[in-house]
């Protein structure tokens, strides 16, 4: 199966490239590369076009936020299987590619664990998040699985529609809410670490980012006709056995 690999970026001359690097160095055979800049200001795109001849596609113009420039990649990509993996992120090992597809198996989509590491030394991991096996249901619990790990068949895109661009942090949980909870795609769940996330993404840099993003984790699940009960009391709390696991 051909795989689309997506990264969007903005203003990321300090991380893309080992973003890059990571992509490029996937056994995969059949990877279709595709970047999507906002319009930088920085060296972001001359460090992108360094790498050129390993990219399928390169968008660089204005967008509205990271979703749409999300959906810019997912509406490009022509992969039977498509991932996303942001510019202050990146892929543990070279096989990542080759195990996710041999995992997705007959699923419409899978999910492993990642750690977050430090900005300026990657190698130093702050958390240690473990998704687990789904059952149904267990978003209700907090549940999510992490939005870097997931590779989802592009029918699913095409069946179930794209980022939400009224959300400004919370788009990939409610995109995964609706896939997954709602419409009840099968996922299948890969327990290895496969991504290294940065510290210090949009919804975690500050205490007054992460209650404007669990307020919009509410409006996720009112936005699809569901009711989350305490699962978005429970989410930011599920997170803290994170910290005992690296």
């Amino acid at each position: 199966m051909k795989v689309s690999i997506v990264t969007i970026c903005f203003n990321s001359a300090e991380t893309i490239r080992t973003a890059l690097q990571s992509v490029i160095a996937q056994s995969y055979p059949d990877i279709e590369y595709i970047i999507v800049d906002g319009k930088s200001k920085d060296n972001t795109l001359s460090i992108v076009n360094e790498y050129k001849s390993n990219i399928a596609k390169i968008i660089s113009e204005e967008d509205d936020g990271i979703y749409d420039a999300m959906n810019k990649g997912v509406k490009e990509a022509t992969g039977d299987i498509i991932g996303i993996l942001n510019s202050d992120d990146l892929y543990a090992n070279e096989h990542v590619v080759s195990n996710m597809v041999k995992a997705i198996s007959d699923a419409d989509a899978v999910y492993a664990d990642l750690v977050y590491v430090r900005r300026e030394d990657t190698s130093q991991i702050t958390r240690t998040w473990r998704a687990g096996i789904y059952k149904k249901g267990l978003f209700k619990t907090g549940w999510m699985p992490p939005h870097p790990t997931f590779f989802v068949k592009k029918a699913c895109y095409d069946n179930f529609g794209y980022y939400s661009t009224e959300l400004n942090s919370s788009a990939d949980y409610e995109l995964m809410l609706r896939l997954i909870h709602k419409h009840g795609i099968s996922v299948n769940y890969f327990p290895e670490i496969i991504v290294k996330m940065r510290v210090g993404g949009q919804s975690t840099v500050s205490i007054k980012n992460r209650l404007a993003a669990n307020k919009e984790d509410r409006r996720a699940w009112e936005m699809n006709g569901l009711h989350p009960g305490i699962a978005t009391i429970r989410k930011p709390l599920s997170k803290l056995s994170q910290f005992l696991k690296k």
